[in-house]
């Protein structure tokens, strides 16, 4: 009886967090689905004491992020590199392509995927309209921007929740974790321009005029800012390195990094500091507990265990089979039931299967590759992509989801095999 309570209970979350009726926040249906799973007895107290020791670090690590790049984006750090890029491609269309994608990768590599998708595709959406460029090529720039935020959000811990969520499951440490796959985020972005160039590369103009873009120099709101935002992103990185170390929570050193950030602007005053706070994604730690203990409820169905026995045996098949095999679960379940959940389930499907030492390493890796590239093939995938073609729609621009999907599986599926043969040979060569 529990087992049907706990996929009923899991199916009826998942519906009104995707769906959103009347604007409803995310953390509602999330929050309430928990409070009832505890009341049902489909999950214990013990279950939530779990869940909220597994996400309260990833949750804040998110935020704090979310918060340092809503801040350099009122700042215009964000608008600054992107002029850059398009006055370094001297004018070449393609080269201008593969130069904002690079910046995507590397905004979506500091400050999480939902940095690259959501703030960096408004403004190269306007610079392609300000410099005319013909719908079909602004079109190509918006989807290869919001599809490589996605599959380079590899590299780092904190580059995508759900790394930081996988991490803290199997306690990977921020260096051990970026040795390994900081290589496979570079497999990542160069398959991802490979399938993106050779999809919209009949789209791009052969020429633009850059010249009509604004100096880089003027989209600089506050100097001082700017110049501090450059020290603290340095700082930023080695504190990360140093978590390992010390054994401290990334939270506190991206807290820390986004508290300083935070004073700094109010005492400047050129920065709407209670705008910011006000948009940060507050909803995502109320989301993050109830979410999972609502899934944490799935173990009363058994399908944690049947997952787990799927895992196994593809186990028995050597270190290369196991990953494939948990990358494309990840990726599959992350389409159809969104990249939160997902990662959760398969993480305890890993667990149940009983893998250890570098096979289970590997196969922990390869649930964050499927969990960061399966949500580029259904626009349900992730809660980044929604919001991403809601602004995108809310500028004129609309995207059905019928198109969404069918070029999500032909730009999806060759990345995400070719990511997860590389994170075969990394964890082979670590092993």
């Amino acid at each position: 009886m529990h087992g049907v309570v706990a996929i009923a209970l899991f199916v009826s979350v998942l519906t009104l967090v995707i769906w959103q009726p009347r604007g409803l926040s995310i953390g509602w249906p999330a929050a309430v689905g928990g409070l009832l799973a505890v009341l049902l007895g489909v999950v214990s107290l013990g279950d939530v004491v779990r869940v909220v020791d597994l996400v309260w670090d990833a949750t804040l690590t998110f935020v704090a992020v979310v918060l340092i790049s809503l801040l350099l984006d009122a700042i215009g750090f964000f608008e600054w590199a992107a002029l850059h890029m398009a006055r370094a491609s001297q004018g070449d269309g393609r080269r201008m392509f593969v130069y904002v994608l690079l910046l995507g990768a590397v905004v979506s590599a500091l400050f999480t995927n939902d940095g690259g998708a959501l703030i960096l595709t408004p403004i190269v959406y306007e610079q392609s309209r300000a410099l005319r460029l013909p719908r079909a090529a602004v079109l190509a720039l918006v989807m290869a921007g919001g599809f490589i935020a996605d599959t380079t959000s590899l590299p780092l811990v904190v580059s995508n929740l759900v790394n930081i969520i996988s991490a803290d499951f199997f306690h990977i440490g921020f260096i051990s974790y970026a040795v390994r796959m900081v290589p496979v985020d570079l497999a990542a972005v160069l398959a991802s321009l490979g399938v993106l160039y050779a999809f919209f590369g009949k789209d791009l103009p052969t020429r633009v005029e850059v010249g009509e873009l604004p100096n880089p120099a003027s989209a600089i709101r506050d100097q001082g800012l700017f110049r501090l935002s450059i020290v603290l992103l340095g700082l930023l990185v080695g504190g990360y390195l140093l978590t390992q170390v010390v054994h401290l929570p990334v939270s506190v050193v991206a807290g820390g990094a986004a508290l300083i950030l935070l004073v700094a602007a109010w005492r400047s005053g050129t920065v709407d500091v209670r705008h910011v706070v006000r948009d940060a994604p507050w909803r995502i730690v109320v989301f993050s507990i109830g979410m999972y203990v609502v899934v944490f409820g799935l173990r009363q169905a058994d399908l944690i265990t049947a997952l787990g026995a799927v895992l196994l045996r593809a186990e028995r098949h050597g270190m290369g089979v196991s990953i494939l095999a948990t990358g494309i679960t990840a990726a599959g379940l992350s389409a159809v039931m969104n990249n939160l959940p997902a990662v959760l389930v398969t993480a305890l499907g890993i667990a149940a299967s009983g893998a250890h030492g570098a096979v289970r390493l590997g196969m922990a890796l390869a649930n964050v590759v499927g969990s960061d590239l399966g949500p580029k093939i259904t626009p349900i995938g992730s809660l980044a992509t929604l919001l991403w073609l809601h602004v995108l729609e809310r500028r004129g621009m609309r995207i059905g989801w019928g198109y969404y999907c069918r070029v999500g599986v032909v730009l999806t599926l060759p990345v995400l095999v070719a990511v997860l043969l590389a994170l075969w040979g990394i964890t082979a060569l670590h092993a």
